[in-house]
């Protein structure tokens, strides 16, 4: 079964925490595919990561960029897995039924959206009743992500 991580973003926007979780992803060795909401979000994230540090690269692209096998990180608005990764991220309250294709699906929660927490919810009652091992983050006062609940 699919490990699915709960990011509840409270101090910092999706694309301050992005970055460093897909860091730490490419890190370990393991590829990632970001699901959002829109191919124009998929867009505004793909040049966000461009610029997001100065100092640091953080190899990735999109279906504008093309050769998925050859990006580490892809970026989409569609429910796939052109580069073989194992991490799926999903923004935007994006939802995936080929969730089984990886090794652990990270939902990043928006907590300034009501709505968005109400839906992160209801998913994580269908994934508990699915049988996959949830695990769900909240931030500190100080932006660092603590471990809350297991499921």
């Amino acid at each position: 079964m699919t490990e699915v991580r709960f990011y509840h973003l409270q101090r910092t926007s999706l694309e301050a925490a992005l970055p460093k979780l897909l860091e730490r992803t490419l890190a370990r060795g393991q590829r990632a595919v970001v699901m959002a909401g829109s191919s124009e979000r998929v867009e505004a994230l793909t040049a966000h990561l461009w610029t997001y540090d100065a100092n640091s690269f953080l190899p990735h692209g999109s279906k504008r960029d093309g050769h998925p096998d050859r990006q580490p990180v892809w970026l989409t608005d569609q429910d796939e897995n052109p580069n073989a990764a194992a991490v799926l991220f999903l923004t935007d309250g994006a939802q995936s039924g080929a969730m089984s294709g990886f090794e652990l699906c990270v939902e990043m929660l928006d907590g300034q959206d009501e709505a968005a927490v109400a839906a992160g919810r209801q998913r994580w009652a269908a994934y508990k009743e699915a049988g996959h091992s949830l695990v769900y983050y909240q931030q500190d006062e100080n932006g660092r992500w603590q471990e809350k609940a297991r499921g």
